[in-house]
């Protein structure tokens, strides 16, 4: 990736991200104001998880990255769990449950997409 690539896939990973998280969370059966929650969260949370990593990569290699990528998914579950858990309106399941299975989805179909991509 070129750096001038940067902003623009900062912005496709952000968007990818919700609208696979929200997509699960309605599915699981979120609504309103919960939808909304896992929209702010991921502003909050997906430009560090994405752009950290490429800092990482760029300047020291990629296993730096992939071990910076993994403290910051973890880092990232335990952040958005304390948020659902505390914030979420419908209890459907756990806040921590709720991070794993929409950051495992994101994660996962992520991952495909790029595989299909490049």
């Amino acid at each position: 990736m070129r750096i001038a690539d940067f902003p623009k896939v900062m912005i496709i990973c952000l968007l990818t991200t919700i609208v696979i998280e929200c997509g699960i969370a309605l599915i699981i059966g979120y609504r309103k104001k919960d939808l909304l929650n896992v929209f702010l969260v991921n502003l909050l949370t997906n430009p560090l998880v994405s752009s950290i990593p490429v800092y990482f990569n760029y300047h020291y290699g990629l296993k730096e990255r992939n071990i910076a990528l993994l403290i910051l998914e973890i880092l990232t579950l335990f952040v958005e769990g304390f948020i659902y858990q505390k914030y979420l309106k419908n209890r459907k399941i756990n806040g921590y449950l709720l991070s794993l299975i929409l950051n495992m989805s994101s994660y996962g179909i992520g991952l495909i997409i790029n595989e299909i991509i490049y």
